[in-house]
């Protein structure tokens, strides 16, 4: 038994932040089922939203936020995330992270799909994600014990209904329970539930999984984002080619060289990723392959180094045209919480992609993933550096109970493959019921109430996959409508792409005189 004040299960931006905050006198554990850096925030090519630019303001990137969502957000969430934006990359940038710069020496900003000014900063070019997070582990080092290839596989929650803390298997196959006042899930999302993701092989869903095993309240799991430019060869996704990369110029074309998004959305290939993603699915789905011409961008190795390094190592010819498809990359839903991290359990909070605060909606915003880490981390931080340090009691109910002979596991190669074809970019009542009746035969109830101790990691990670892809499947059948990330070929209104364009302009027009409104007074 290991006792902690703060255990936090996941070791992305947001874990790293709130571990970096956390006050010294506090006892810190970071679990993670892999190593300290193998996730998605490493591999994040795009860098940070912030309304930093001359010209630009916290508003503008509120109302941004809020068109890329659908209109789905939580309008509180999104406010008090885009206003703390700027403060967020001047402390990053006071502490020495080092971000590009201009001629003048002045932060360098990007422009990313959906946004209306140049607000994205980047690191290393297109490896913003793995610069903050060498900055983020150099930050906390020494200030907490790290637990790697430990698979956490259930929560300890005691008679009250309070989580005090989890259960973890070790790569040697040794459990142990670890028990902390506070408990975090920064597990990250569940992009490796499809074949075709940008995601690192260790995003499952396992923390969101963990969360509604324990009886945690779940939102929104029918937005996925799929991102539209994956490298693809041979039928297989390869790796991400960021939206950064359209934003200095790239164009999506056919092999002929045709522009595949002129007069489908007034901002052509910037427009919302959800848009391109279906776009680009379309014509695939037809049997014409899609191109990124990125010919008119200026030393292209230089500005992505990452993305050549990913081309040349597949052999693709960068120097003209990238041939790209969709792929899952990012979940909108999560374990619902408040803008502390705190969830329906008592105890228990969840910060990261693993959460659904209401920021996103139905569609994320480019590079506002990585700046909900820092900010989630950050308030979660003050919160408990603010709170009292009760003494976790060890009395629990165990609730768990050992397996039946009889029960099945789906193959992870079946739930990826079953996923994107009837849970993926265009979904249809008919696909749904087909995979949530697949999903429920590996009698899903079963392995809610189980013990998982006696299972291997793939064998976790299977039984976590088969519940989050429940989650988002029987979510998507309950929303008959089209929103964001959420397609539905059965839902006529949003088919026509033309028609969501006018909507979306409108929608924000209305939203900057509400703003300009609000910003006179």
């Amino acid at each position: 038994m290991t006792k902690a004040d703060v255990l936090i299960i996941g070791s992305g931006v947001a874990a790293l932040q709130l571990a970096k905050r956390l006050r010294d006198d506090k006892n810190v554990i970071i679990i993670t089922k892999s190593f300290l850096k193998n996730g998605n925030s490493n591999l994040a090519q795009g860098g940070i939203a912030a309304a930093i630019g001359k010209n630009d303001h916290p508003d503008s990137h509120f109302a941004d936020t809020l068109e890329a969502g659908g209109f789905h957000n939580d309008r509180a969430a999104v406010l008090a995330v885009t206003k703390e934006a700027p403060d967020l990359i001047e402390e990053l940038s006071e502490e020495g992270c080092r971000f590009d710069t201009d001629e003048q020496g002045g932060l360098l900003l990007g422009m990313e799909g959906a946004h209306s000014e140049n607000r994205i900063v980047h690191g290393g070019g297109d490896a913003t994600g793995r610069r903050i997070m060498e900055h983020l582990a150099s930050a906390a080092a020494g200030k907490c014990t790290i637990f790697e290839n430990t698979f956490v596989f259930d929560l300890i929650i005691d008679s009250s209904g309070r989580c005090i803390g989890a259960k973890g298997k070790n790569a040697d196959g040794n459990i142990e329970s670890f028990f902390a006042n506070h408990v975090v899930l920064a597990t990250g999302g569940c992009g490796q539930l499809y074949s075709h993701t940008s995601n690192a092989e260790t995003v499952t869903g396992d923390g969101i999984a963990l969360a509604y095993k324990a009886g945690a309240e779940i939102a929104d799991m029918e937005f996925v984002q799929f991102h539209p430019t994956l490298l693809y060869l041979n039928g297989k996704t390869h790796g991400l080619i960021s939206e950064a990369v359209r934003g200095d110029g790239g164009r999506l074309v056919t092999e002929a060289g045709v522009p595949i998004m002129e007069g489908v959305h007034p901002m052509g290939d910037l427009a919302p990723r959800h848009i391109v993603a279906q776009k680009i699915y379309d014509y695939l789905r037809e049997g014409t392959s899609i191109y990124l011409d990125v010919s008119a961008i200026k030393n292209f190795a230089e500005r992505f180094p990452t993305i050549t390094a990913l081309c040349e190592k597949n052999h693709v010819e960068w120097k003209s045209r990238i041939p790209v498809a969709p792929g899952s990359h990012f979940l909108m839903g999560g374990v619902k919480t408040d803008l502390i991290g705190r969830t329906s359990i008592k105890g228990l909070y969840a910060i990261g992609e693993a959460a659904c605060t209401g920021l996103h909606g139905a569609n994320r915003l480019a590079s506002n993933s990585l700046l909900e880490g820092l900010f989630m981390g950050k308030k979660l931080s003050e919160w408990i550096n603010e709170g009292r340090r009760d003494e976790v009691g060890i009395e629990f109910t165990e609730i768990r109970r050992p397996l039946s002979g009889c029960i099945r596991l789906p193959e992870i190669k079946d739930i990826k493959r079953t996923m994107m074809e009837n849970t993926g970019i265009v979904r249809s009542e008919e696909g749904l019921l087909k995979q949530k009746r697949w999903l429920e035969s590996f009698q899903l109830e079963e392995w809610l109430n189980a013990d998982l101790g006696h299972l291997n990691f793939e064998e976790m990670t299977r039984a976590f996959m088969l519940i989050t892809s429940w989650l988002i499947t029987d979510s998507a059948l309950k929303r008959t409508e089209s929103r964001g990330g959420h397609f539905r070929s059965d839902h006529p209104c949003e088919k026509n792409h033309d028609w969501m364009g006018r909507q979306i302009i409108q929608k924000r027009n209305d939203q900057n005189e509400q703003i300009e409104t609000a910003v006179a007074t």
